[in-house]
Parts: structure tokens; C-alpha cells; sequence
């Protein structure tokens, strides 16, 4: 259906429903996914490109272009090779989950703590280096809680109910997995009840989604002594001094009620339900590196939490592991042979272009002051702006040795390896500059994202297509669809978070109080807007989306002025674009999953509300009070 057959009148109605119903009516959600269109489309069809070249590079027919690639190629075909797989069973794990077992006190694991966390196994709290929020040039240790077994503490809530159903399906398939790894059915269930109980001392203790999502909170300084004082069993002091070579003066403590309730979660009591906790980790860690009947076992929780109704089959699973591995790597492969350079200026151009809607909004704002103002242009003026794929790669792929078929090397100790070089790879870091050329996602990741730590925007190759791109659409198409994308990405250095940032990424109170006061006014107004929404049988979680609502309002807005720049502007064309940008058919499952942990509002409703609060939606659909899609002047929204 082309734009001009989408009637007004079903438009004034329900907008979302007018651009989008007659493709979610026929459109079919594929077995082995939760979800289908907008970004899942362009997903299945990067992963279908290059799949079929990758089997060619496997064949021979296309020769890798350097060595990483060659590289990557022996990773793909040791991932790809079945029968080696079936063959090897159980057995790459078993030496892991011994070494586990074979722990018998704190002394024990203290002895090799460091060497445990570059072997990547579970430890009751998480060490990781990050830029430093107050000095954001330079990388700083972090320290935070641990994960648990179910997706957000919320579910382990005795009034929620999906809890009480997921976590009988994590048991069950964890004593399955157990079962196949050699324990047998007795020693299974034990392990995995004892590592329930002590799962549920951990959950009430860390963040839940919600709290997460305010994320200057995570920025707890503490002197390092402070911190390992209040952890009695663990030597903190030779650990960390085991992976960054000493012992740092400071830790920012992203959770400190986690540490203050250390104790209590682990001590002598508690060691064997911690021991059998890091079993049932790492197993369920490890499926996808072994046999068949271990992927499709392994992945029973995810697909029931999502609603899938099979697995990926087991070449793409095969892909997805290669291709994770060497994510950059492959990337740059991507960007280069799919990308244009042509197509990578005009995109460019577009950034500039929203960039200058912001700072003659910024120059003409109301209620920030003037001072304040001045500070906003200037961090605007310094964000940096990465599109299609990075000039250079992480040279850490470069340290990527893979012994092949030939070697005899096999996938799971190979992982093993190349794991342990991204652990060091992150320790060594600290107390080191930041290198903010370095991107965080690869070029065929189908995604953009804005950092407030480095000031930076970056919108990879793969997003950069139809619907939401390209040179054969009109301008305001593309404005409605990755110009609201860009000017979305841009609007998070102003939102509830990105606005406590500096211009060199610092955490830095450059707002004066009267305007945070004034700004959190209006995040209020946007957090009432999305509140209580039904969705799925439940409810939006209007401050969970917050940021995510404000920098869509302040994305849609200011796109739409760029689009009235241009000569050819068509609004209707604008507006119906953003809506099939955001068109998506899932699973009951996998709604109320993202309802729960997703800091972005359901698709639906981000195509559907924001446009209620932009004028010209108004004119250019003669939308009147008596309109589903009507929303009372005083009640819209609109912050940048």
C-alpha cells in the first residue's frame, strides 16, 4: 500500500493502525522469532546476505579480504562443523564444571580469583572498566552486583506471576542441562534448588530495570579499601590487583546496597548454594558451544520467555556465534561491500542538518537560561558523529588466533581463548584514556546509539535502509524515518540523563537548579503521558521509558522541521513514514517481557503518541476534537 492509498479519515481514527494493519494482518512471526518488521526485517535480510557469503568464503569462491577475516573463517567453519560437535558431547565443559566442583572453601577460590574471572566464570559480583563518569577521558574500575536467573528482580516479586511461572522452566531446563553434562538426576535437582535459594538472596539487593534506567545513579565513588571491607570472604585486594596489576585508590560502586548486603548473601552458610549457583551459570552459559540437544535445551527459557516457537536453526545459530565473536570484523566487512560512500556523506549531512535545528531551538529556548543555553550549543557543537563504519577496528581483533580443523582445535576451547584476550583486553585499560573512535556496535548491527560518557553519535550501516533510509525515498521519508532516528540519538545528550553530562562527557551540573527544576517539570509531563497505557494485558511503565519518550518527542519534533526545509516537503509523506518505521507484529510473551525491561516504550505506541503532540499532525490530517487520534492542547507534549 503506497502512501496515497492510506485514507485520512482511518488516519484520524488510529494512525498506527491506518499505515500499519493491513501488513500486520498478514504478516506471520517466523517460528524461531518473537518479533517480526521494522527492525527485524532488515535484520533477517543482513543476516541472509551475509550468511550466503560467509559460506562462500567457507567454499572458497570468495577469498578472505585480510587476516582477521581469515581468522574468522576457521572460527565459522570449526562453528559449523557438526558431526565434530556431536562427537565432542559434553566433554569441552566437564574440566569447567570440575574446576567448580573441585572448590572447597573462600581460600580455595581466593587462591584464584583473578585467573577465575578471565576463565569467564561467575562470581557472585561483576568488576568491569568503564569510562569515568566525573573524568570521562579516562577509564575507571566499576564494581556492581550479580545477575540473576530471571530477567529483572521485579519477577521474583511474590505477586508476580510471571516469575512464579518462568522460574519452574529455568529449574527444569537447568536439570536437563545438568543430566546431559554427567550429574544424574538427584545430584541435578539438588543443585539446582540449593542454586535457586541463593539466586533469591541476590534479587532483592540489585537494581531493578527501572532503577537502572536513571543511570547517573551507578556513579557511587568509593575508596577501594571502603569497598573491600565490607566483603568478608572474598580477597577483593589480590583480585583486583590479579587483573589491573594494583590496587586502585577508588571504585565506583554502581550498587552500593548490593555491597552493604554482601555479607548476608555470601558467607559460610551460604557457600555451597553459591557453589552450585555458578554451576548452574556456567551450563547454561556454555549450550550454545556444544551439541545440538544442548542449544535446543539450553534455549527453552529464552523461548518461553519470548514466545518463540523454535529455535534458530542451527546453521544461523552457527552464524551468530562466528559472526558475535568477530562482530567488529565483520562489520567492517559489511560496511565496506554494502555501504556507499555517497550514501554515507548524504546521511552525514542529514546529522548536521538536525544538528542545527537543535542549536536554533537551543538559541531561541524559553526557560533555560542564558547561561545554560550557551553551555547546551556548546556541548551540541562538540558531538561527534560516526556513520556506516568506524575508519579502524578495535585492534584487539588483530590478537584473534584460531586453531582450525587442521590443529585440531574445536569451538568451545577456542571461545574459551579468544573470551580470556576480551577479559585482559578490558582490565588493561584502566586508568588509560578513552578511545572514542572506537565503536560500540559493529556496522551491521541494526541499531544507532548516543554515549554520554564520549559525546558521541553513531548510526551504523545496517540501519541505514528502506523504510527507514535511502537515496530512492523523498526527503521527507527519510526524515521521518532516519532523520527522526539521528535527531532521536541527539535529543538523548538534553534528555533526563545525557543532560547531566558535559560536552567532553563528564557527569557535571551545568544546568542551574531553576532549569533542572523546570525540565523535570516537563519529564514529568512525559512520564504522565506514557504511564498506565495498556499494552498486552498490562501496563507502560511511563518512568522506566522516560528518557527513551523524551528524546522520541524531541527526535519527531525537530525532524520535522528539518523536513520542512527542504523544498520538496511533503508532511503527510513525513508522518506516515515514522509510523511504518516502528511497524512490528510480536508475541504476546515477548510485549509483556519488554513492558517489564525495556527503557523504550512498545513500538506501537511510539509511533502512535508522540504524533499527538506535534501541531502539524493536526493540519495535515484535519485530526478535530471528536478524532481517536485528537489529544487536548494542554495535555501534549513538547520539551526540545
Amino acid at each position: 500500500m503506497n502512501n496515497n492509498e492510506i485514507s485520512d479519515s482511518k488516519i484520524r481514527d488510529n494512525f498506527y493502525d491506518a499505515v500499519n494493519g493491513e501488513w500486520i494482518k498478514n504478516a506471520t512471526i517466523p517460528s524461531d522469532h518473537s518479533s517480526t518488521g521494522g527492525f527485524m526485517d532488515l535484520v533477517d535480510n543482513i543476516d541472509k546476505t551475509l550468511m550466503n557469503d560467509f559460506e562462500d568464503i567457507k567454499s572458497g569462491k570468495i577469498k578472505p579480504q585480510n587476516n582477521d577475516m581469515v581468522e574468522f573463517k576457521k572460527l565459522y567453519e570449526l562453528a559449523t562443523d557438526f558431526d565434530k560437535r556431536e562427537q565432542d558431547g559434553a566433554k569441552p565443559v566437564q574440566p569447567i564444571l570440575e574446576k567448580i566442583e573441585n572448590i572447597k572453601s573462600f581460600d580455595d577460590l581466593n587462591k584464584q580469583l583473578a585467573n577465575w574471572t578471565l576463565d569467564g566464570l561467575p562470581l557472585p559480583f561483576d568488576f568491569g572498566i568503564e569510562a569515568d563518569m566525573k573524568n570521562a577521558k579516562y577509564n575507571a574500575l566499576y564494581a556492581s552486583g550479580a545477575g540473576t536467573f530471571l530477567p529483572d528482580k521485579t519477577y521474583y516479586d511474590k505477586e508476580n506471576s510471571a516469575g512464579a511461572k518462568l522460574m519452574p522452566v529455568f529449574k527444569d531446563m537447568s536439570k536437563q542441562l545438568l543430566v546431559m553434562a554427567g550429574y544424574n538426576e538427584v545430584q541435578a535437582k539438588n543443585i539446582v534448588d540449593s542454586a535457586e535459594e541463593f539466586d533469591r538472596l541476590i534479587a532483592p539487593n540489585i537494581k531493578s530495570a527501572e532503577e537502572s534506567a536513571d543511570f547517573t545513579k551507578m556513579y557511587n565513588p568509593m575508596s577501594f579499601d571502603s569497598l573491600s571491607n565490607k566483603v568478608d570472604k572474598f580477597d577483593l585486594n589480590s583480585y583486583v590487583k590479579g587483573l589491573i596489576g594494583q590496587i586502585p585508590d577508588q571504585v565506583i560502586v554502581s550498587e552500593p546496597e548490593y555491597f552493604d548486603a554482601f555479607n548476608k548473601i555470601v558467607n559460610d552458610d551460604t557457600f555451597a548454594m553459591m557453589k552450585n549457583w555458578m554451576l548452574v551459570k556456567k551450563i547454561n552459559a556454555s549450550t550454545g558451544l556444544l551439541t545440538e540437544e544442548f542449544r535446543q535445551v539450553g534455549g527453552e527459557f529464552s523461548r518461553t520467555l519470548s514466545g518463540k516457537k523454535a529455535a534458530v536453526k542451527k546453521e544461523k545459530a552457527a552464524y551468530y556465534l562466528a559472526s558475535g565473536t568477530f562482530n567488529q570484523v565483520i562489520g567492517d566487512y559489511y560496511g565496506h561491500k554494502y555501504f556507499g560512500e555517497k550514501a554515507k556523506q548524504n546521511v552525514h549531512d542529514m546529522v548536521v542538518k538536525m544538528i542545527n535545528v537543535y542549536e536554533k531551538r537551543l538559541d531561541k529556548n524559553t526557560w533555560l537560561s542564558e547561561d545554560t543555553k550557551k553551555m547546551a550549543i556548546k556541548k551540541l557543537n562538540a558531538l561527534q558523529i560516526h556513520v556506516g563504519y568506524p575508519d579502524k577496528i578495535n585492534p584487539l581483533f588483530d590478537t584473534f588466533k584460531v586453531n582450525g580443523k587442521d590443529e585440531n582445535g574445536d569451538l568451545f576451547t577456542n571461545i574459551h581463548n579468544i573470551g580470556k584476550l576480551v577479559i585482559k583486553d578490558e582490565f588493561s585499560k584502566w586508568n588509560k584514556p578513552v578511545d572514542k573512535s572506537l565503536w560500540d556496535m559493529s556496522a551491521n548491527t541494526v541499531n544507532a546509539y548516543y554515549s554520554p560518557l564520549e559525546n558521541v553519535i553513531v548510526f551504523p550501516a545496517a540501519i541505514l535502509q528502506a523504510p527507514f533510509y535511502s537515496l530512492k525515498q523523498s526527503s521527507s521519508e527519510n526524515f521521518g524515518g532516519i532523520g527522526a532516528v539521528i535527531a532521536h540519538e541527539i535529543s538523548h545528550a538534553f534528555d533526563n540523563n545525557g543532560c547531566q553530562f558535559d560536552e567532553d562527557g563528564n557527569l557535571n551540573n551545568w544546568w542551574t537548579k531553576e532549569d533542572h527544576e523546570h525540565f523535570d517539570k516537563l519529564a514529568q509531563s512525559m512520564i504522565k503521558e506514557f504511564d498506565g497505557l495498556p499494552f498486552a494485558g498490562q501496563k507502560v511503565n511511563g518512568k522506566l521509558t522516560v528518557s527513551e519518550n523524551i528524546a522520541d518527542g524531541g527526535g519527531l519534533s525537530c525532524a520535522e522541521e528539518a523536513a520542512k526545509g527542504e523544498e520538496d516537503c511533503n508532511l503527510r509523506d513525513f508522518f506516515i513514514n515514522w509510523a511504518k518505521i516502528w511497524r512490528t507484529k510480536s508475541t504476546e510473551q515477548f510485549k509483556q517481557l519488554l513492558l517489564s525491561i525495556d527503557v523504550h516504550a512498545p513500538s506501537e505506541l511510539r509511533a502512535q503518541v508522540q504524533v499527538k503532540n506535534l501541531a502539524d499532525f493536526y493540519t495535515t490530517f484535519d485530526v478535530k476534537p471528536d478524532d481517536g487520534m485528537y489529544m487536548k492542547p494542554e495535555d501534549r507534549v513538547n520539551i526540545w
